[in-house]
């Protein structure tokens, strides 16, 4: 989380590598700041600071990009728009735009109670898929996206796996197969109160005969049946294809966050 506060500091913050991926700021023999790197899905590096006040935040701002290779990354919420302002002033660049959805999972809201699976499809149901087919078709999807966009094209929160592992928990998928192929997949993550909605994929050679739907359509009746009414889920805003499904079902946006790269 990118935080800070506004308020008197003094100019003497002397800010120190703490470690490989943590840095922290001092203000006398008081932390008044830290900042912190991580990487995510195709070594992308994010940068993110949390801070007492604008000067510490400032001194972080400029001492880490200058200790890192670029490009860098960072989300902000949307509607920070002066914490927007601060990483400009750093060298940061907006960039892509996420919108946070809440999904309902109703199928009388959805409408998806009535989808049909596509001909010679079947949805395997959480607990059910087998881990060296899923696997496959990770790693597959994974090729794919590598060709076409690039992981810079995917949600912030999808982050890298040590090498060789793509799967941790099978029981945490819910499959499309097609001809004794898996073609499609739907990732929940069980966050309390209201799970989230991971990842939704579907190989480039079936995509548009609805198998994204019906995966949605297995995956929501049953968080229905268990009595939880809504999912969060998360789209790129120019991903029209994830944004119109969203709409096709009733999701309703609550929120936003925006990427900023410096190169």
């Amino acid at each position: 989380m990118n935080t800070h506060a506004s308020g008197p500091a003094s100019p003497s913050i002397e800010v120190t590598r703490v470690a490989d991926d943590q840095w922290q700021a001092l203000e006398g023999d008081r932390v008044v700041g830290t900042g912190d790197l991580s990487h995510r899905s195709g070594g992308r590096a994010y940068v993110s600071i949390d801070a007492w006040h604008d000067a510490a935040f400032d001194r972080l701002a400029r001492v880490m990009p200058a200790a890192l290779p670029t490009p860098l990354h960072t989300v902000v919420d949307e509607d920070d728009h002066d914490l927007i302002a601060r990483w400009r002033q750093a060298g940061f660049t907006p960039g892509r735009r996420e919108g946070e959805y809440v999904v309902p999972t109703d199928p009388g809201v959805t409408g998806l109670g009535a989808a049909p699976v596509p001909e010679g499809v079947t949805v395997v149901p959480f607990g059910a898929a087998q881990g060296g087919p899923l696997r496959d078709l990770d790693r597959a999807v994974r090729d794919e996206v590598a060709a076409a966009g690039g992981w810079h094209t995917m949600p912030a929160e999808v982050v890298p796996l040590p090498p060789g592992v793509t799967v941790v928990d099978p029981a945490k998928y819910a499959v499309a197969v097609l001809d004794g192929r898996y073609v499609g997949m739907l990732r929940i993550a069980p966050v309390p109160r209201r799970p989230r909605i991971g990842l939704l994929a579907v190989r480039a050679d079936v995509r548009r005969r609805g198998i994204a739907r019906a995966l949605l359509a297995e995956v929501l009746g049953s968080l229905h049946a268990a009595g939880i009414a809504g999912a969060w889920a998360e789209a790129q805003e120019s991903n029209r294809a994830a944004l119109s499904l969203l709409a096709e079902v009733g999701a309703r946006r609550v929120g936003g966050n925006v990427e900023l790269e410096r190169r």
